[in-house]
């Protein structure tokens, strides 16, 4: 008896033991887990009005970009050629995905141009708006330091396959300092500036 006993004890012990064992591993993993980054959204541009725009209806596709600058990291440019990106933020979505949105929203928010939409939605377009996304980040330039956007955008018939205007469209908007707020509320305002250029020339564009 005092032999079943005493297993019995040791084995309670070695199970208690394994339980303390689990527990604080748990407790050390939990602690070692990062804390979630802080998400920024981008806004589109209102209060704008844009002249011009047709009967016709436009569909704007997603942007393109290198890949560096298609994720939902914020890309910080410290010197000519040298990529980084912001440790505590990070995009709601893809770049391409977030900027398309966007310039959805605008051409509904400034232009008479109403009919507007994106690929899939099951509208055969008049025209179609292809944007390349050359600069979307924080520059420390000799200057100073900016936040940078800037879009090459073509206007295509759709009818006829051929690119009807042309631009490239960039923004700058100065950094006292690079933190997450300031970074991305500046490239924000970038971001509407070229957004609010785009709708213009483009709804002129059609006319």
């Amino acid at each position: 008896m005092r032999n079943a006993e005493a297993g019995m004890a040791r084995r309670t012990g070695m199970g208690h033991g394994r339980m303390v064992v689990a527990a604080m591993i748990a407790l050390t993993l939990a602690g070692c887990a990062s804390a979630p980054v802080p998400t920024f959204d981008l806004s589109a541009p209102t209060g704008f009005t844009a002249r011009g725009g047709s009967n016709g209806q436009l569909v704007v596709v997603s942007p393109t970009a290198l890949a560096v600058l298609d994720s939902e990291k914020i890309v910080v440019e410290p010197a000519p050629g040298q990529i980084t990106y912001l440790p505590d933020a990070q995009w709601s979505d893809k770049l391409s995905s977030l900027l398309q949105a966007r310039t959805v929203q605008a051409f509904e928010n400034g232009s008479k141009l109403r009919r507007v939409a994106r690929p899939g939605d099951g509208v055969a377009g008049d025209y179609q708006l292809n944007m390349d996304i050359r600069s979307f980040g924080v520059k420390v330039l000799p200057e100073g330091t900016f936040a940078v956007v800037e879009i090459s955008a073509k206007l295509i018939g759709s009818a006829s396959g051929k690119i009807l205007a042309a631009r490239i469209f960039s923004a700058r908007v100065p950094l006292a300092s690079v933190s997450s707020t300031s970074a991305t509320s500046a490239l924000d305002q970038a971001s509407n500036q070229v957004l609010i250029e785009l709708v213009r020339w483009a709804s002129a564009a059609q006319g």
